[in-house]
């Protein structure tokens, strides 16, 4: 027996003394590749940069977690913001002679406006005389809409182009929520002010069918100008194509009406790439990423600095604990603030460029943030780049900048405020069977009832609702104010364009929400001239998480979301949403400036 034992401790100890050693060597090792990622990389001559659509588009570029990508919870994501710089280091690297479009059936896309912003990139590379090939099996809108800018289109001879137009398609919980015996208490100001729709309707208002239509519209006929430019087709051609849905049509005939240039499988694009690089047949192609491309960059470092911030995701007090929340980006209050006071204090930032990216949150989070942007403003330029969205508390944020640049297709606007607490006394008391009691020395001591799991005990009474709105009523009278003060125009002026109501960039500028349609580059350069900056290098804020941040936080983070996600499907944003509201602690924290986070653009 004691024979037994000892052999079974020894090789317990030996189990453990391997799982440790090998550890060690795991941890080395990624952490080698790592630090690898911060080696610039090089650029042999005659390189082709590919750009993978895969994944989602995102405003930046994540660093890679090892230990994530081993466990299966890194999940794909494309960096704007690097694209963006390798595609401007291609057009000047001498090393670089073309861009391959690799399009995949995962791209998920972006908004319309990164979209936009980045086909523009594409189309200024190829004013250096250098050429872009796409290929794909499979071409979602959103890839064609970036890959219509190719020299060549080329798509395999049983793949698909899926262009079919744009639809927004709000789901409705209010029959959902009566089921389950909850109610949403609504209070708001602004017609179109739509984001409290799904809870208390069963569709669309009108005032918000009118506003989607004009939205969804304007970015519509941009894609259609745009595409139709690049591929020399008329607006009546591509809209004629979209009607027949050209994703269930023969792939023959996406080569006769023009939206593709040649059918072939990917050994024979990979020929034609080699024949127009002059390489022998089975040739290697040397490609390199957009990441190596960046890497390898000669880097300005002039002492005159502009700043860019990016400030995307939902504007919140403080970043939510729940699973739902995931990794998400999010405009914190706190940390916000505190980049921005070390930017204003920097001697060397001489401007700085917001990038916003946002439908807004919480609406006393958003003042705090205006009213640090002000201070900044007080001391250096400050240029508002706007991406996808800068809407609701997105737009408060950035109204009192100096300048306002945005996409004509960024969603803007929807100046309006509404504020939705769950009562759910028919689930606790009548299908629960809990009971409440209260004492209280005041009237209102207990506002509201009690909290139980996020729901009212009780609904608002008379005297609580009409404090409520009272108080959403003069949210919204400082929101038009402070858009006002930032324009240079009337609250009578801004409240005739506000209500609640989303415009494009295209319609913003034309009503003076904005100053100019222009892209990140071009707000950079704007800063600049303000600062009178003739020589300067560009910094870009917050510091992305480095390895042992994410070690800690972001693995499990990433893996609830994606399991979430995953299973929820489209409920996911909803149910969030409704955990955010849950976590709510003050009834100032119960007031939004927020576009509606249903909104969904096929």
């Amino acid at each position: 027996m004691k024979q037994f034992l000892k052999y079974v401790f020894a090789t317990v100890v030996g189990i453990g003394l391997w799982t440790l050693i090998a550890f060690v060597i795991m941890l080395v090792s990624l952490i080698g590749m790592s630090a690898s990622e911060g080696q610039t990389a090089s650029v042999k001559k005659g390189s082709v940069l590919r750009i993978n659509l895969s994944g989602s588009l995102e405003e930046r570029a994540e660093e890679v977690n090892p230990f994530a990508m081993l466990m299966g919870n890194q999940y794909e994501t494309l960096g704007l913001d690097q694209l963006l710089a390798a595609v401007e280091e291609a057009a000047e690297n001498e090393k670089v002679v073309g861009i391959y479009l690799e399009v995949s059936s995962a791209f998920g896309g972006g908004t319309p406006a990164m979209l936009q912003e980045l086909r523009q990139a594409l189309l200024k590379y190829k004013e250096s005389g250098k050429w872009i090939y796409a290929y794909g099996d499979i071409y979602s809108e959103s890839a064609y809409y970036l890959a219509s800018v190719a020299d060549k289109v080329v798509v395999n001879p049983h793949g698909v182009v899926d262009w079919h137009g744009m639809a927004s398609v709000p789901m409705f919980f209010t029959d959902v929520m009566k089921k389950a015996g909850v109610k949403m208490q609504v209070f708001k100001v602004g017609t179109f002010k739509s984001a409290v729709e799904p809870f208390v309707n069963t569709e669309m208002s009108e005032p918000n069918r009118e506003q989607v239509t004009s939205f969804l519209t304007s970015i519509w006929n941009q894609y259609v100008a745009e595409v139709g430019e690049s591929r020399s087709l008329s607006a009546e051609q591509l809209n004629g194509l979209a009607d027949t849905l050209m994703a269930m049509q023969p792939t023959e005939l996406l080569l006769e009406k023009g939206l593709v240039d040649t059918l072939a499988y990917i050994d024979g694009f990979k020929d034609m790439l080699r024949t127009k690089l002059e390489l022998k047949e089975k040739k290697d192609i040397y490609f390199v990423s957009p990441a190596d491309l960046v890497a390898a960059a000669d880097k300005k470092d002039e002492k005159g600095r502009v700043a860019v911030y990016y400030a995307y995701g939902d504007i919140v007090d403080q970043a939510a604990s729940n699973p739902l929340s995931g990794n998400n980006t999010v405009i914190e209050t706190m940390p916000t603030i505190r980049e921005l006071q070390k930017l204003r204090k920097d001697e060397d930032v001489k401007a700085v460029v917001i990038r916003v990216n946002s439908g807004g949150g919480s609406a006393f989070a958003s003042e705090q943030i205006w009213h640090e942007i002000q201070l900044l403003k007080a001391e250096k330029p400050v240029v508002i780049s706007m991406g996808g969205m800068a809407a609701s508390g997105g737009y408060y944020i950035s109204c009192g900048a100096n300048k306002i640049f945005a996409e004509p297709s960024t969603l803007t606007g929807s100046i309006g405020i509404f504020g939705m607490i769950p009562d759910g006394s028919e689930l606790l008391t009548e299908k629960l069977g809990f009971h409440f009691d209260v004492v209280k020395t005041n009237k209102h001591a207990d506002f509201g009832g009690a909290n139980v799991m996020g729901l009212m005990a009780r609904g608002f009474d008379t005297d609580e609702s009409a404090l409520m709105q009272s108080m959403i009523e003069r949210g919204y009278d400082l929101f038009i104010s402070r858009v006002a003060e930032g324009r240079g125009i009337s609250k009578d002026s801004v409240d005739a364009i506000g209500q609640g109501r989303v415009w494009t960039g295209e319609q913003a500028l034309k009503i003076g929400l904005v100053d100019k349609l222009g892209n990140l580059n071009d707000a950079v350069a704007e800063a600049a001239r303000l600062a009178e900056l003739e020589a300067y290098s560009v910094d870009t804020y917050p510091a992305p998480a480095n390895f042992f941040d994410q070690l800690v936080n972001d693995q499990k983070e990433s893996y609830f979301d994606a399991k979430m996600k995953s299973a929820l499907g489209e409920f996911y944003p909803m149910l969030s949403t409704m955990q955010q509201m849950m976590e709510v602690r003050r009834i100032d924290q119960c007031v939004y400036a927020r576009v509606p986070f249903m909104l969904k653009v096929w």
